[in-house]
């Protein structure tokens, strides 16, 4: 008997949603993801994400299989994917009325808990929490295990890259840029993530700084390769640039599927991202 599944994407970067909401354990190992992720022989994705059981008072478990088999911690772009497809599947069973507007999820993932809010546009916009900035949080011993990695040198591909680390739950390594068209992602990407600076691989993220409020992205994701946009890269490349000196708190950050709008708020330190999320199409699979 095949499995029931809906293809979404936030910016081009896409998934695989399933309604695992019936148990605990993910209806798919992570082999199977790997194959259902393959863009010739599969459906074709960045990933697979399961709507499982909320646990500890939240709504909902978000675990999540790159399509490298690989787990991450988190994902910006398919968490709001996830809260899309959450809403299509309450307004399906008829427990959600067909406004969702405002309608808010509080979602258990393995970097903590998100809140996704839906928005009046369509758009999603998600509390991703704090970032975290200590070398032992994200982790990485280009530092002390007590102190930031900002502004620091990494040597990768035959050259010295000044790098800043930022943990939103998931590892990321940030570098400023003139061009980021020239950057040869394809080549240093795999380089980045398997760095030994990094003990549990990194997300990579090249930013350009058109203005104070504008960032222009590529990213190298860990476990997926080159994707269209990635959610928690945009947030740690908004961070990146504030605790250099690059940006405002609160910016554009346009990546190759397109725009997110990233905000650090001084309040509460919060990071909080909004953009899209789109259904693809739907189908069964075995």
């Amino acid at each position: 008997m095949g499995i029931a599944f809906t293809k979404y994407h936030g910016l081009g970067n896409d998934f695989i949603l399933i309604d695992n909401r019936h148990q605990s354990e993910p209806l798919l190992t992570p082999e199977q993801a790997v194959h259902w992720c393959d863009r010739h022989f599969g459906i074709g994705a960045d990933g697979v994400i399961f709507a499982l059981p909320g646990q500890a008072e939240t709504n909902y478990t978000m675990r999540i299989f790159n399509s490298d088999g690989s787990e991450p911690e988190m994902c910006g772009n398919g968490i709001r994917c996830l809260a899309r497809f959450i809403a299509d599947l309450e307004q399906q069973d008829g427990t959600l009325p067909a406004d969702t507007a405002g309608m808010a999820y509080t979602i258990q993932t393995l970097a903590g808990v998100m809140v996704p809010k839906l928005e009046v546009d369509g758009r999603v916009t998600v509390d991703m929490g704090l970032p975290h900035l200590m070398a032992a949080e994200i982790p990485t011993t280009l530092t002390a295990a007590e102190q930031k990695a900002v502004d620091l040198p990494l040597d990768v591909a035959g050259q010295t890259w000044q790098v800043t680390c930022v943990s939103m739950g998931n590892p990321h390594c940030i570098t400023f840029v003139d061009d980021v068209s020239a950057i040869p992602l394809e080549v240093i990407g795999p380089q980045f993530e398997h760095h030994s600076a990094f003990p549990q691989r990194t997300n990579t993220e090249f930013i350009q700084v058109i203005r104070r409020d504008y960032l222009k992205m590529r990213v190298w994701e860990r476990g997926a390769g080159i994707t269209l946009a990635c959610g928690t890269g945009a947030c740690a490349a908004l961070v990146a640039g504030v605790l250099t000196g690059k940006c405002d708190r609160r910016a554009t950050v346009e990546l190759p599927g397109g725009c997110l709008e990233i905000e650090w708020a001084e309040a509460n330190q919060h990071l909080y991202m909004t953009g899209p999320a789109a259904s693809v199409f739907s189908g069964v699979a075995g």
